[in-house]
């Protein structure tokens, strides 16, 4: 189903695993960068590896590139869950225009097609 649709019905897209292989780098309000990798990554948000948690609530830039696509964004932390190695982050994307929006998800959905695992989002 195109992402249009999906958006149009009031569903999420699935998140793509991406089992860090997407180098990310989150930018503080203060200026600081934090490097990390993407774990997960939907048209709404993702779930970043990172060495330490960030504050819950805090806004961020996120910039990464997958496939031919490149995101700056902002982004709002959610909470951490710790992981063997550092932690696990989720973010949702705050600002994403809807032409990197699409774009992201024709990356994501080539990433499905070609055999990337995926984990089905329940309908909000």
């Amino acid at each position: 189903m195109p992402s249009s649709a999906i958006a149009q019905k009031g569903q999420r897209g699935s998140r793509v695993k991406l089992l860090g292989s997407i180098l990310a780098l989150v930018v503080l309000e203060n200026g600081r960068q934090i490097r990390g990798r993407m774990s997960q990554l939907s048209g709404n948000g993702g779930l970043l590896s990172l060495e330490r948690p960030l504050d819950e609530g805090i806004l961020v830039t996120v910039l990464f590139h997958l496939g031919c696509t490149s995101v700056r964004c902002r982004a709002h932390m959610l909470f951490p869950m710790w992981a063997t190695k550092g932690c696990q982050q989720p973010f949702r994307f705050l600002d994403l225009t809807e032409t990197s929006r699409a774009s992201l998800n024709r990356e994501l959905e080539n990433l499905v097609k070609a055999g990337a695992p995926q984990e089905e989002e329940e309908s909000e």
